[in-house]
């Protein structure tokens, strides 16, 4: 019946798009509104993000330190950094195992997210080999029962065949459970 009345000419048509034009400009109105809404609060809160973290290096910047974090802590996931690298190149699986969590991911430099599940069957069928490695610096932050370690390593190591050695950054980012550190994400690139 609708497309018959649209089809007729009838001027009733035309009445009726006029009204469904103006309903349709008012909500269209409405929602420019609240979009443009949603991207102040947006930008509200990042601009207080913002200031914070510059308070916070203007504070540091006056001698004030960042928060310290427990020496304990801070040896204990450089240790773990070792220990990665040691069970790594010895292919010791129960280590690895126990070093990365369960829900551990990456992404590779393919784009790929490779999981816990992928990083052990690659070292348990030998598509990965780490022959040797040296860590250098490491930084470590602890924030309650999260950490961030970020650092540098040199590793020779064969990946699917192909000689994948060089110099990476990496960042590692743990958490404590059941009063052990254990990497969740990791990152890395290689330094050109």
């Amino acid at each position: 019946m609708t497309s018959e009345v649209m089809d007729s000419g009838c001027s009733f048509s035309d009445t009726a798009s006029a009204a469904i034009t103006a309903r349709k400009a008012a909500k269209m109105k409405r929602s420019v509104f609240s979009q443009w809404f949603v991207v102040l609060c947006l930008f509200s809160a990042f601009v207080w993000w913002v200031s914070g973290s510059i308070r916070e290096a203007s504070a540091m910047g006056k001698g004030k330190s960042a928060p310290a974090s427990d020496s304990t802590d801070v040896d204990a996931i450089k240790q773990l950094g070792q220990d990665m690298g040691n069970a790594m190149v010895a292919g010791d699986i129960d280590k690895l195992n126990q070093i990365y969590a369960d829900d551990w991911a990456t992404v590779a430099s393919s784009g790929k997210i490779v999981t816990k599940q992928n990083l052990l069957g690659d070292f348990k069928s030998f598509h990965d080999k780490l022959e040797w490695f040296e860590n250098g610096p490491i930084d470590v932050q602890v924030y309650g029962d999260v950490a961030v370690a970020n650092g540098i390593v040199k590793e020779k190591r064969i990946r699917d065949g192909k000689d994948t050695s060089g110099e990476f950054v990496y960042m590692d980012l743990l958490k404590k459970r059941a009063g052990k550190w254990v990497v969740v994400r990791s990152a890395g690139a290689r330094v050109e």
